[in-house]
């Protein structure tokens, strides 16, 4: 069982919380309260428009929904806002100015990291280095920079990781070409519980929560190795370092001890090498009392994209840059079958009774039956791609004619994180919060 965590699970078995990135443990919605299939005309309980640009993902907590966003042409302002779960209207709108303004850009994060919120506060993590804690009205509690105490952060396309909690932490990666180093923030008043270096390295992965024998593990997957700490102290448990590519996905725990490690041979093919063998299944074992990494199974063809690869129902699915989805065994990591879908998935797939929701970039979720054999349950489509009409101005604003021409292709709506409870799905572009009730 996951210990010592904020957990998204509420009694009898239903689910009204989901207080951090990809839910932050097991899902437990009633398949029946979320919609198999939606249109622009069927299914949009409400969308709620949102100040500036946001790649994070939804939470929620006691009824209310808080989403980050990033405004201004050098991101200078930061957004936290709260929405009514109920009917989607703005309770409240808290905005910090960001400590390391940076000028926006299709290619640099923008407001990516998802924040955490327990039944006390919410807990922002922005790129800039800031991290803020507001009540669950609004109330500012603190606010400290990273970047202003441990330097800014160098990366070219900026920082994505998300935080995760425990019941007295809010821990944050920050991986760049800098100083790295995971850290620990007391969550009452935001002073530094402990903080451990780590090499430099360019990443964007999340670290996750990972119950091992009982006990909580901080597991990071982040561009060369696989590293388990401990959450009360931020000691280093463990180290996997047969590991590339690993830069964007989440090692999501699907059994005590077991985890996904997800990587891509990202731009221009450069992590390819290392990529090839580093989709795998890893188990924690104790070895003379020492917990111990060991890879249980490999797969050479699935590699996922910005989503992380998961496991469902006992199976494990990848889904990669052209939309190809990839069904393995959880158990043995045997292939079950490969099957292209209609868009590319750059949000994490969600599992929900015997369904699987895989989000497609440019508003296609194709929902699939669970199991060894593909079978396509619906296609929905979020908006009506010929009413969507790409802005030229933000592909003007790249620097170079390589940016130009793939940022026109880029400058659409994008499917970027989803949050589901009893009720309620929920499912966030840039600039727009949709909640999908049946």
């Amino acid at each position: 069982m996951f210990c010592a965590l904020t957990m998204s699970i509420a009694l009898l078995g239903g689910q009204s919380e989901w207080p951090g990135f990809l839910g932050a443990g097991p899902v437990a919605v009633q398949p029946e309260s979320v919609p198999l299939s939606w249109s622009p005309a069927k299914g949009i309980a409400w969308k709620a428009a949102l100040p500036g640009y946001g790649q994070s993902s939804p939470v929620i907590q006691e009824g209310k929904v808080f989403v980050t966003t990033v405004e201004g042409p050098s991101k200078e302002t930061c957004h936290v806002i709260a929405i009514n779960l109920a009917d989607g209207k703005e309770l409240w709108r808290q905005s910090i100015k960001s400590s390391d303004p940076v000028k926006s850009s299709l290619y640099v994060s923008r407001a990516a990291p998802t924040p955490v919120a327990d039944r006390q506060a919410v807990y922002a993590f922005f790129e800039s280095g800031d991290v803020v804690a507001f009540t669950h009205d609004g109330e500012r509690l603190w606010n400290r920079s990273l970047t202003v105490e441990y330097g800014k952060f160098k990366n070219e396309f900026g920082l994505a990781a998300s935080p995760v909690q425990t019941d007295d932490a809010v821990i944050v990666l920050a991986d760049h070409e800098g100083p790295s180093y995971l850290i620990a923030l007391r969550k009452s008043d935001g002073s530094t519980l402990w903080k451990s270096d780590r090499t430099s390295r360019v990443s964007w992965s999340s670290p996750a929560l990972v119950p091992v024998a009982g006990k909580a593990q901080v597991v990071c997957s982040s561009a060369g190795s696989v590293d388990g700490y401990d959450p009360a102290t931020g000691k280093l448990l463990w180290t996997y370092a047969d590991v590339g590519g690993n830069t964007s996905a989440t090692p999501l725990p699907f059994a005590d001890g077991r985890f996904l490690v997800g990587a891509s041979v990202g731009r221009e093919a450069k992590n390819a090498e290392g990529a090839k063998k580093s989709n795998f299944a890893m188990a924690i074992q104790s070895a003379g009392g020492q917990p111990s990494p060991e890879v249980l199974w490999r797969t050479e063809q699935a590699m996922p994209t910005f989503g992380s690869p998961v496991v469902f129902a006992g199976h494990a699915y990848w889904v990669n840059r052209t939309g190809v989805i990839y069904c393995l065994d959880a158990e043995t990591g045997e292939p079950r079958y490969t099957e292209r879908l209609k868009q590319s998935c750059w949000a994490t797939p969600l599992g929900v009774g015997d369904r699987l929701y895989v989000f497609g970039k440019d508003g296609t979720t194709s929902v699939l039956r669970a199991g060894p054999k593909f079978e396509l349950l619906a296609e929905n489509q979020l908006w009506d791609p010929a009413a969507v009409k790409p802005d030229p101005a933000k592909a003007e604003a790249e620097p170079t004619e390589e940016r130009r021409r793939a940022a026109a292709m880029f400058s659409g709506p994008v499917q970027y994180g989803v949050a589901a409870v009893d009720g309620s799905l929920l499912i966030r572009t840039g600039e727009a919060l949709y909640c999908l009730r049946p």
